[in-house]
């Protein structure tokens, strides 16, 4: 019997990242009904464990979680760049749709019902055409008369290239590696700025001066006697003469002979940095009498 899986259940289970790996996830994106009215936002798929493939999108119409979510078949959605669009789903749809529980098993009589609820008008008629024939005819594939619902296996109809409803929309997307540089700062070196003494020998020329004693003796050629009684040895004069010198006194005074400012700058220089980058290129194979029109002959015609 075939089971659904939440895809970020898988993704958690083999540590994979579906968007880093390349592959194309609608988790996150915007939910867009016709005329651009936002529903909003798909918050998981669920994926059949037969097959691999996206059966429905969980869209949270509330902002909050998982819990009261609608249940979309993919099929119905239009992906596009900016967001998931259901063109053909109307409020009335919507409202009689399933709501999601978390992790609850979504059963076959669930799907079938959530079916017949989209399909609308054209289902009941295509029903009514084959009664007798059970289930089986309401969109399902799967006779279920005098079976138990519970343990049938759903059919998505793979192999019906007509009815679209539970297979992925016809989008390929051609990715392509881009570098993305970013820039980080580190510590490339450090400056540091002190002073230190340095002590050399300084000889200075001073001039000083000193006075010496200057003594001139000069003869009396006129001759006179000494006035009043005069006995010589009796008595003795002395002359002082104090004598003056310079001598230098060494002292230091500082002064500014400079002055340092320390600030910084930045220089900027180109850096090439080199990565190898991959893309997707389409490959087309043609076989027998298909022929091809790209967008150049669809302006030529036009023409």
């Amino acid at each position: 019997m075939t089971h659904l899986h939440r895809l970020s259940e898988i993704s958690s289970q083999h540590s994979a990242d579906f968007q880093d790996t390349g592959m194309y996830s609608p988790v996150g994106a915007t939910a867009y009904m016709s005329g651009r009215q936002q529903l909003g936002t798909v918050r998981d798929a669920l994926v059949d464990d037969d097959y691999g493939k996206l059966r429905y999108l969980i869209v949270d119409r509330d902002g909050g979680d998982l819990n009261g979510g609608a249940l979309l078949p993919i099929g119905l959605a239009r992906i596009e760049d900016d967001g998931v669009y259901f063109d053909d789903l109307t409020f009335t749809q919507l409202d009689a749709l399933h709501r999601y529980s978390d992790n609850e098993d979504y059963t076959f009589d669930a799907q079938s019902s959530d079916e017949r609820v989209l399909r609308g008008a054209a289902m009941e008629t295509s029903s009514m055409g084959t009664a007798g024939m059970g289930t089986a005819d309401m969109g399902t594939g799967v006779q279920t008369s005098g079976v138990s619902t519970s343990a049938q296996a759903y059919n998505y109809r793979d192999q019906d290239a007509s009815d679209r409803m539970f297979k992925t929309p016809e989008r390929l997307q051609l990715l392509e590696e881009r570098l993305s540089v970013n820039k980080e700062k580190y510590r490339a070196g450090s400056v540091q700025v002190s002073k230190h003494v340095e002590t050399h020998e300084e000889r200075v020329q001073v001039p000083v001066a000193h006075e010496e004693v200057v003594i001139e003796r000069h003869a009396v050629t006129d001759t006179r006697p000494v006035e009043g009684q005069v006995q010589l040895g009796t008595s003795s004069e002395t002359l002082r003469v104090d004598l003056e010198a310079e001598r230098a006194n060494v002292s230091k005074e500082a002064f500014v002979t400079e002055e340092v400012e320390i600030g910084k700058r930045v220089v900027t220089s180109q850096e090439q940095v080199t990565g190898t980058v991959s893309r997707e290129v389409l490959d087309v194979n043609q076989t027998g009498d298909a022929r091809i029109i790209n967008d150049t002959e669809t302006q030529q015609n036009k023409r």
